[in-house]
């Protein structure tokens, strides 16, 4: 019944249509705002392009994914109950469907408390420390442990244990499954949380991407998945609304640490790992050029890039701000339609 998730989709937009800008009035009451103060990196050295760049984007409200978290999982929920009420059939792939709801929950609601924990440091500043945030090590290990309850339940409970790659066939991982699982959930909860730094590029990726799996949900017959996407999908289009250039609310860690783990998430539950790079494949470019340029700072003592992620090695070198986002945006369609011509190849 595509029309169930269409509706969801309308259903999510018209929610969130309502609720946004009473929303933003409560940010601005609550100073939810970006502040001004010198960003370090890991090493603890000043970024002054960062600063520059970012200057801009002092007073911008930062709290956009609290509103989506709520909204998503209400929507969610309604049509689930709805299934219930109507007695239709909630198809799933897996042994349990309260398992596969439980996993896209939570990992939706703990990387977004996460994310909570360090807006709420960056805005209050709650620290003392000289980090932007919560210290990185610290996020990352918290990251770890999340990424590795999520991946117990996908090994044990849901069992997946295999990745299918296109021309070279099924390869079980068995217990290794659980790591690899761990490693793409925190890699993509952070690629995403890089790529949050322009307006509207983050959420337009993902609002493509999303789409790209949403396909696939649909093909499989996946409900819950299918249903969970199509309820997201709503609320970013609203979002997308007042975050595109010139942004007036940012989704902040909360939302980039929770959206990325979740889309990491999707692509494992519909058995789809070898694709999550091509369909994510700009957040791919984001986080691999920050990963880049930390290790040859690490171990060779200097820079790869001028200045990296991706996008503010575009913006140096005078590119637009809108340019940059329209121009990934096109490339992350790009990326969706391959990604969708792989993930079908038997």
């Amino acid at each position: 019944m595509p029309s169930v998730y269409l509706f969801a989709i309308f259903s999510s937009f018209i929610f969130n249509l309502f609720l946004i800008i009473p929303f933003i009035d409560l940010l601005y009451h609550l100073k939810f705002q970006r502040k001004p103060q010198k960003t370090r990196d890991v090493f603890n050295k000043p970024t002054p392009i960062f600063d520059k760049f970012n200057k801009g984007k002092v007073g911008i409200l930062t709290g956009g994914g609290i509103l989506l978290l709520v909204t998503t999982l209400f929507v969610f929920f309604l049509f689930i109950f709805m299934y219930w009420v109507f007695q239709k059939k909630i198809l799933t792939n897996y042994p349990s469907i309260a398992s596969e709801i439980k996993i896209l929950v939570f990992t939706f609601i703990s990387f977004g408390f996460l994310g909570l924990y360090d807006d709420l440091n960056k805005i209050f500043l709650w620290t003392k420390t000289r980090f932007f945030g919560l210290r990185m090590k610290f996020k990352l290990v918290l990251e770890i442990i999340l990424g590795l309850i999520i991946s117990y339940w996908l090994f044990y409970e849901l069992k997946i244990d295999i990745i299918y790659i296109p021309f070279f066939g099924v390869y079980n991982l068995g217990f290794f499954y659980m790591l690899f699982a761990t490693f793409v959930i925190v890699a993509f909860a952070n690629a995403v949380n890089i790529t949050d730094g322009l307006d509207g590029l983050a959420a337009g990726v993902l609002t493509f991407s999303l789409i790209g799996f949403w396909i696939i949900s649909r093909s499989i017959l996946d409900v819950p998945t299918s249903l969970f996407i199509a309820s997201w999908l709503g609320g970013l289009l609203a979002f997308l609304y007042f975050n595109i250039y010139p942004a007036r609310l940012m989704m902040g860690d909360t939302g980039a640490l929770s959206f990325g783990a979740t889309f990491a998430v999707i692509g494992l539950i519909l058995g789809k790992a070898f694709v999550l790079p091509i369909i994510g494949g700009v957040f791919v470019i984001e986080i691999f050029t920050s990963l880049i340029q930390l290790l040859g700072k690490k171990y060779l003592k200097r820079k790869i890039f001028p200045v990296a992620p991706f996008h503010l090695w575009l913006q140096l070198k005078g590119w637009e701000e809108p340019k940059i986002v329209m121009r990934l945006w096109l490339i992350s369609i790009i990326f969706v339609i391959f990604g969708l011509m792989i993930a079908f190849m038997k």
